[in-house]
């Protein structure tokens, strides 16, 4: 019995700043020459216009919790004050997605759902936002509630590979899945070119998805899920880690990540589809998780992939820059949007610490959005 995504919701956090305006404000930051010479150069290498965050600090010199000080550096707050702002807006943020997901998906009612997905690896609560989905959008107290907990950018995957598991056994079950992640709480800031990297890229945001084993309508595009697989990369547990220390999340992000991602991933995603009796040939569409520009080139490359291929990851990437784990759930979505033809098979990769590669392999059924002739003359309007 298959398991179905039959829409997936995405939520930002409500401040928006443009890539240049962040520069300048880490540039002012930073003591070294040199770090501001690198934090120009970094800035205008990431394919990022704007971003989200849940804060408002960085549009003011006198802000809560990220103020600058009389020296013209940055005070760092502690873990617990940057966990406290993750409490309060990681609940918020959670449910109004939550709200939005179902109004946007009429065909299941708040009472269908019975079990609940939350991953996030910002910040830690409990009762957490889970809870508060289940309170304030009165949904039945015995929905089965599980965490993702602390696994980066690839943790949509775990997620919704969890969800269809249970629809898979029980074809009664609905799944709310949620990917939120609060990443600009962890903000550090240093002359070291990986946390100018860091604070370049991630940002604020959250996704949703409802998962059953009822077939869907053919009216709208969806997703059936054909299956999942994860994988190490070898040699690169240090290139890639994600801890905690007294300020804040420490992120460590080698220069190597993209090299890595690039020089392993054709051997691994040739070794996932073959166990599908799928080759890369096979893929009609790639929704990857946009971690940086760097990434996307050489998984591009190496997968020797046409430029059109990661359009929509590009635009994620533009748009709301790397959120983490919810950030593949937005590029599976734009798919969704601009559905060309009815039907469609998609291989979905995300990365995080370790190296870690998850792999999902969906089959998009329903309706067309748009056809390309449309899509053609709109790009020329």
């Amino acid at each position: 019995m298959p398991a179905y995504i039959h829409h997936i919701a995405t939520e930002t956090p409500p401040h928006l700043y443009s890539n240049e305006f962040a520069c300048s404000r880490m540039k002012g930051w930073v003591q070294d020459p040199r770090a501001k010479r690198m934090v120009e150069l970094i800035y205008e290498r990431t394919g990022i216009d704007t971003r989200y965050s849940v804060s408002d600090d960085f549009m003011k010199e006198d802000g809560g919790l990220f103020r600058t000080l009389p020296d013209g550096t940055i005070n760092s707050p502690s873990t617990g004050q940057r966990n406290e702002l993750y409490g309060k807006a990681a609940r918020e943020l959670a449910v109004k997605l939550a709200r939005k997901t179902l109004a946007e998906c009429p065909q299941f009612a708040k009472e269908q759902i019975t079990h609940l997905v939350f991953a996030s690896c910002t910040g830690f609560t409990n009762p957490g936002p889970d809870y508060h989905i289940i309170r304030e959008l009165g949904l039945n107290e015995n929905v089965e509630r599980y965490t993702v907990g602390f696994m980066g950018c690839y943790a949509a995957f775990p997620a919704l590979r969890m969800a269809a598991q249970f629809c898979e056994a029980n074809p009664d079950a609905v799944v709310l899945v949620m990917c939120l992640e609060l990443c600009t709480l962890h903000l550090q800031v240093s002359d070291k070119t990986e946390s100018i990297v860091a604070n370049a890229l991630f940002a604020d945001g959250a996704a949703a998805a409802i998962l059953s084993a009822r077939k869907p309508t053919d009216e709208r595009p969806y997703y059936r899920v054909q299956g999942f697989h994860s994988a190490l990369v070898p040699s690169s547990e240090a290139d890639m880690a994600w801890e905690i220390g007294d300020h804040g999340f420490n992120m460590v992000l080698s220069a190597y990540v993209p090299g890595l991602i690039g020089s392993n991933i054709r051997e691994m995603l040739s070794g996932v589809l073959a166990k599908r009796d799928l080759k890369l040939s096979d893929i009609d569409e790639w929704a990857v998780h946009p971690g940086g520009r760097a990434i996307l080139e050489q998984v591009e490359q190496h997968l020797q992939l046409p430029p059109e291929a990661l359009e929509i990851s590009r635009g994620v990437l533009r748009d709301y820059g790397n959120m983490s784990s919810p950030t593949v759930m937005f590029v599976l979505k734009g798919m969704l949007e601009e559905a060309e033809t009815d039907r469609a098979t998609t291989c979905a990769i995300a990365f995080g610490p370790g190296l870690t590669v998850e792999t999902a392999v969906l089959e998009r059924c329903g309706a067309a959005i748009t056809s390309p002739t449309k899509t053609k003359a709109a790009s020329h309007a």
